[in-house]
């Protein structure tokens, strides 16, 4: 990416069979499918459609010309060894303005690179040292984010350049250092995504899919500058594997586009999975102090109370208790939950952009069956492939399986038994989840 990208060519892979019985498949406690340990203060945000990425970060004055744009996300490069330029604009405050245009923003982060690839001067993955240098990887991947307001439940995506697919020892050590960076980002309590060249990177992860040797990221952004948008269809890449908002493509490299007449020099991006998740600022607007609860009812115990006029951070929106005339509770910065009602955002009735939805995501460890219930008894309504993200927004018990009850609503209104989503538990309710 930015200034080092490969040319791509077609690159043919064995077909790993995906599909496992859910009568005998076991939940994943570990590698591929590990689990996230997200935080209450924390939640995913995706997105889908066109987006870009440049070199630099533009100055704000640049991003509010390009709203003219077809893009409404872009990516950024917050920190790396090997980062090519330099990024005066990309601060805490810029990140904040940003967000608040309603663009979305998909972390990059660039640091060792394969022995048998990238430039000469690049640190290098070492394969006594591979898995301390994944893991060092996350850990300042998340510093750099946080420094930035990026808070967790973001994703963050790892660059890895070409290299030799021929040299198994390098390419061993880059999916050690790979395994490392997820295992790590999950530990922390965000999500892992790796930016490959499809040519060697993203078809040697491909291969590991379903490997117990190595963690699996949760999402894969591959460079084939094909002019295509279709984020299926990859040479390679079984349209299986990370196919639930798991993917995207950089589709053309580096030229020059014009909106509100300013001109940047871009890569081209489709895309449909996570990205970063930041605070919005916004103000209590009750005429008294607002009660702060530890869940979006009326019912749930008072955490603090917020004065009047005060600014509070909000992550995310959910449904809850009527107040007033909407249903909408606004999730904090400090995992608390306040009525829409009395928060200065834009609807007092619906949802708010650019605020996302609260939501938790975990990869499958197993082919799972989609109900219109939670329950077996329910109707059938698709299937979640192995590793692929349930979004879930809230948890309610229902029919048994294997050692649970409990099952899982979806983003998309859908519901998944609990037992074969990795997150923290399958026997009982995973905080920070919300209950139905």
């Amino acid at each position: 990416m930015g200034t080092l990208r490969g040319v791509l060519s077609a690159a043919a892979i064995s077909l790993v069979s995906l599909v496992m019985s859910v009568a005998t498949a076991v939940p994943a406690v570990a590698d591929p499918a590990t689990s996230i340990a997200y935080p209450n203060a924390s939640t995913n945000t995706r997105y889908v459609g066109r987006a870009f990425d440049a070199c630099t970060a533009p100055p704000l004055e640049t991003i509010k010309a390009w709203g003219a744009s077809p893009y409404r996300a872009l990516g950024v490069y917050i920190g790396g060894d090997s980062r090519t330029c330099a990024q005066p604009n990309l601060t805490a405050s810029w990140v904040t303005a940003v967000s608040r245009l309603g663009w979305k923003l998909i972390p990059i982060y660039k640091r060792a690179q394969p022995t048998c690839g990238g430039r000469a001067t690049d640190p290098k993955i070492l394969p006594s040292t591979a898995a301390a240098q994944g893991r060092a990887a996350a850990d300042d991947a998340i510093a750099k984010a946080a420094a930035l307001g990026m808070v967790r439940g973001s994703a963050f995506y790892n660059d890895i350049e070409a290299y030799d697919r021929t040299d198994i020892t390098c390419r061993n050590a880059v999916l050690s250092y790979e395994s490392a960076w997820t295992r790590q980002l999950h530990a922390r309590g965000y999500v892992s995504g790796l930016y490959l060249n499809l040519m060697n990177g993203a078809a040697d992860t491909a291969a590991v899919y379903t490997s117990t040797a190595y963690a699996r990221p949760d999402a894969i952004w591959v460079a084939r500058y094909d002019l295509s948008t279709s984020l299926t269809g990859w040479t390679g890449i079984p349209d299986s594997y990370w196919a639930v908002h798991q993917r995207g493509k950089q589709y053309r490299g580096s030229h020059d586009e014009t909106y509100g007449g300013v001109t940047l020099n871009i890569d081209n991006d489709q895309f449909d999975a996570p990205v970063a998740t930041v605070r919005y600022s916004y103000k209590v607007t009750s005429s008294s102090s607002l009660n702060a609860r530890t869940g979006p009812s009326t019912s749930y115990p008072v955490a603090r109370t917020i004065p009047s006029g005060t600014s509070i951070s909000v992550l995310c929106q959910t449904t809850g208790s009527t107040v007033g005339t909407t249903k909408v509770w606004d999730r904090l910065s400090d995992g608390n939950y306040v009525s829409d009602y009395y928060v200065s955002t834009p609807s007092r009735t619906s949802f708010s952009k650019p605020l996302p939805r609260c939501t938790y995501s975990w990869q499958v460890s197993a082919s799972v069956t989609l109900r219109t219930g939670p329950g077996t008894q329910y109707p059938k309504v698709g299937t979640l492939p192995n590793g692929g993200l349930a979004a879930v927004r809230c948890q309610k018990s229902g029919a048994l399986v294997g050692t649970t009850r409990m099952w899982d609503k979806l983003d998309d209104g859908k519901w998944v038994t609990d037992y074969y989503v990795t997150n923290p538990s399958n026997t009982t309710y995973s905080k920070p989840v919300q209950r139905c």
